[in-house]
């Protein structure tokens, strides 16, 4: 370990992996916790409020010394000190409710479901283009508007939401309609799972075919599918010969999805095409308003900016803060405060750097890519598929988390350091040859980039 930063980080892996806390309170309690020293046998940590250290050492000291221990390899004493005194004396909790506080927060959490209508979308000058657009698609009935209606942006920032709302508006206005929402992902694996069950796919072709409205989120994913592709081209032109509308989302635009062939490019390109981008500020407040709203919490200004000045560029990122401090507004039986808001984001900032990329990521997006399983590339199996997806797997693992090369191999099925020395200058001697596996490269680089924002 570099520094107790790094050694509170393994004990948080080991607090999720023992499975003795759940990832909601983990999130909640722990994560927040900032790594101060280690002091002799003592590790110490900053903590937000007095609230938090009551609820931590009343119910999760046991887990972060079991999690010391096993990452220090001796016994530690646990010593939190309080950064923030401001959060209310009522907060104080009686450890035996502790059970009960856990349901609160669950259902708390369970309960912010709100509909994805256009009601509930806040649109703002980053987005008003492509509400605008699919709100004409959703009223014109499925009869062949902006057809098809390509919306692309980053992850996190109504995509999803707005293709729902589609779906919504149209059943509400005929509810006979035939209307399909699929990601990109359960497309390509419903197909790999009725041709490797060697089943008659019409059931699949039927299915999709006989859509009055295809709605398909991440349309990305079906990239460097062959058979994907070759069933996805023939579905789209068969409904867009019949009028009948598609619309498709996705984390980038037609001419950037590299390894997309160029006869479903050229299809994606020939509807209308609309951007979201990350939202202004006004937006952001507007959103926390409105999430918050939902959840029947009523949250100051300074509050409501506070959060949006420091989370600027995912809205679930916005949703998730306005519930957790919907939970512990419930439990500290207060308003909310800026402590308060401190508390629930300080896990969500993390100054804004991404979440850790796994290596199981990075392996089923190259497997995805290859037709391979995980389990191929880590075994020692050495057909040429195998072995370049495993090569691939490999120079992805070392350029995107640079972990050592011996961790590495390890992850690949004990292989020593030479195997992944010569599997990256394998990999990186292709890319400055192969322009297709350069953008392949680029694209799974991408995805797993985006993917763990």
């Amino acid at each position: 370990m570099n520094s107790f930063e790094d050694v509170f980080q393994a004990v948080l892996d080991y607090c999720s992996e023992s499975g003795k806390i759940g990832e909601t309170a983990k999130g909640l309690w722990l994560t927040p916790l900032k790594p101060a020293r280690l002091d002799g046998s003592d590790a110490v940590f900053y903590c937000p409020s007095e609230f938090q250290k009551s609820i931590i050492m009343g119910q999760y000291a046991g887990i972060l010394k079991e999690g010391l221990e096993k990452t220090l390899g001796f016994p530690v004493n646990l010593r939190l000190i309080v950064m923030d005194e401001s959060m209310p004396e009522e907060a104080d909790i009686d450890p035996e409710n502790f059970p009960r506080i856990q349901e609160d927060i669950d259902r708390a959490f369970d309960q912010a479901v709100y509909a994805y209508t256009f009601d509930t979308f806040i649109v703002g000058k980053s987005n008003e283009f492509a509400y605008a657009a699919c709100l004409s698609v959703a009223r014109s009935n499925g009869t062949d508007t902006y057809n098809p209606l390509f919306i692309y942006g980053p992850s996190g920032l109504g995509k999803t939401h707005l293709l729902i709302a589609i779906s919504h508006e149209m059943k509400k206005n005929n509810p006979d309609l035939n209307i399909i929402y699929v990601t990109g992902e359960t497309f390509a694996n419903e197909l790999i799972e009725a041709i490797h069950q060697k089943k008659d796919t019409s059931s699949f072709h039927e299915k999709y075919r006989s859509a009055d409205v295809l709605l398909v989120d991440d349309v990305q994913f079906i990239s460097g599918r062959e058979s994907t592709q070759e069933e996805f081209f023939h579905t789209f032109n068969m409904l867009h010969s019949d009028g009948r509308q598609i619309v498709l989302t996705s984390d980038r635009p037609p001419k950037d999805l590299r390894i997309l062939e160029d006869r479903i490019r050229s299809r994606f390109e020939s509807g209308l095409i609309a951007d979201i981008s990350t939202p202004d500020f006004e937006t952001r407040v507007a959103i926390i308003r409105r999430k918050a709203e939902l959840l029947e919490l009523n949250i100051p200004d300074d509050v409501a900016e506070f959060i949006a000045n420091r989370l600027k560029t995912n809205i679930r990122q916005l949703e998730g803060a306005v519930k957790k401090l919907k939970a512990l507004k419930q439990l500290a039986n207060s308003s909310p405060s800026i402590s308060m808001a401190q508390s629930v984001i300080r896990d969500i900032l993390t100054d804004e750097q991404p979440t850790p990329v796994t290596v199981e990521h990075i392996i089923q997006e190259v497997s995805n890519l290859y037709g391979v399983s995980p389990e191929d590339i880590r075994s020692s199996k050495r057909s040429a598929q195998i072995s370049n997806a495993r090569k691939v797997a490999i120079y992805l693992v070392r350029e995107i988390t640079n972990m050592p090369l011996n961790s590495i191999g390890e992850e690949f099925g004990g292989r020593d350091h030479s195997t992944v020395v010569y599997a990256c200058k394998n990999v990186s001697a292709g890319i400055a040859k192969d322009s297709n596996l350069r953008d392949a490269v680029e694209s799974i680089i991408k995805t797993v980039r985006d993917g763990s924002r």
